[in-house]
């Protein structure tokens, strides 16, 4: 973030998250011709479990955050820490900014959707619900994307296990949040700001997915220009909404920045190697493992309580996941396309994926 990489015949999306950039994936020629020694040093196992880690603990470290600073300061803080390492290794692969004005244009608008705005509702959202339920209200993001590409990508038609993914997944939404009981002892605003922030995830993508396509600049030098317009965003916002700090506590100042510098920067160089070495299709599946993550971290090192509702509705929140994702085999006597590898069969990558090269957000 060396398995063989996964034909792109679509294009993937998720996490993830609500969710780092994807690349386009190398041919199978080129990827056998490369040079060995241009393999990383961790085998991609490891590299996929630290990302798990991290976006698993990324709701843990907001919760803390929160304790210190306002929300829209652990935003900003976040932000500025994420786009210091993206833009460091900009600097060492010698990555050219984009030039075209309508790039930039577009990449303003998709930091709002897919950075500050989300970031934000997550850190106003933990002020009053447990990290636990932050990190499965994230789950459901491959649920709205599902939703909103029957409506807003029409050459993406939904299968009938789609369809009920969708229907299993927001079964299990009410059963995290205890719908029988009335929503009792329940926040509404902090529930509805998590929801609201992953809903802003596939709605950035499937912006990105329109705009960003084919624009020439490297998927490394598009997020790091888009982290950065979001954290010039913040630094607009925040002054008008907080005071500066009078202090800075040592535990909640050292989360906002293991965020920003792990979770946002360090995060989404991970997933970019994922990508180029395995696929999107395997690399997507770190998503499933998030809310698994925040939910013990919440518990063991918050001390957060935990009904028998929230893990059987996150259970069944990602089960709906994975069949919104999912497309239908294809059978193992078609022809592979003429100059292109055999195609993979499903699970597919989810529909609301940038098709080309184009920024996703990083998730949390």
């Amino acid at each position: 973030m060396s398995a063989p990489c996964e034909p792109r015949a679509t294009a993937p999306a998720s996490v993830p998250p609500s969710l780092p950039p994807l690349p386009p994936e190398p041919s199978a020629t080129a990827s056998a011709s490369a040079p060995a020694a241009r393999r990383p040093a961790l085998d991609w196992r490891i590299r996929f479990a630290g990302l798990s880690l991290i976006w698993g603990f990324s709701f843990l470290l907001i919760k803390v955050g929160t304790e210190g600073y306002a929300p829209f300061q652990v935003t900003f803080g976040r932000l500025l820490a994420g786009t210091a390492v993206l833009v460091a290794a900009m600097a060492m692969r010698r990555e050219r900014l984009p030039r075209s004005a309508r790039t930039w244009g577009h990449l303003t608008v998709a930091a709002l959707l897919l950075n500050a705005l989300p970031f934000s509702l997550f850190s106003y959202a933990e002020l009053t619900i447990p990290s636990t339920l932050a990190g499965i209200c994230n789950a459901t993001s491959p649920l709205w994307g599902m939703a909103l590409s029957v409506v807003a990508l029409s050459e993406d038609r939904p299968t009938r296990r789609r369809v009920a993914g969708l229907g299993v997944g927001f079964l299990g939404v009410l059963t995290v949040l205890g719908a029988w009981q009335g929503f009792s002892g329940l926040d509404l605003p902090g529930t509805g700001m998590a929801l609201l922030a992953s809903f802003c995830y596939p709605v950035g993508w499937i912006y990105v997915r329109r705009t960003l396509a084919g624009t020439g600049s490297s998927t490394l030098a598009l997020t790091g220009s888009q982290l950065c317009l979001a954290t010039v965003q913040l630094a607009v916002v925040t002054p008008l909404f907080t005071s500066a700090p009078t202090s800075f506590p040592l535990l909640p100042t050292l989360c906002v920045l293991a965020l920003g510098a792990l979770g946002t920067g360090l995060a989404a160089l991970l997933q970019y190697g994922l990508v180029q070495e395995v696929g999107p299709t395997t690399a997507q599946m770190v998503t499933y493992f998030i809310p698994v993550i925040a939910t013990a971290a919440g518990v063991a090192l918050l001390g957060e309580q935990l009904s028998w509702n929230t893990p059987v509705g996150a259970l069944v929140v990602l089960v709906g996941a994975a069949l919104t994702q999912s497309r239908p085999r294809r059978a193992a006597n078609t022809p592979a396309p003429k100059g292109g590898p055999p195609a993979a069969p499903a699970p597919g990558p989810p529909p609301v994926e940038a098709a080309g090269r184009g920024p996703r957000p990083p998730q949390p």
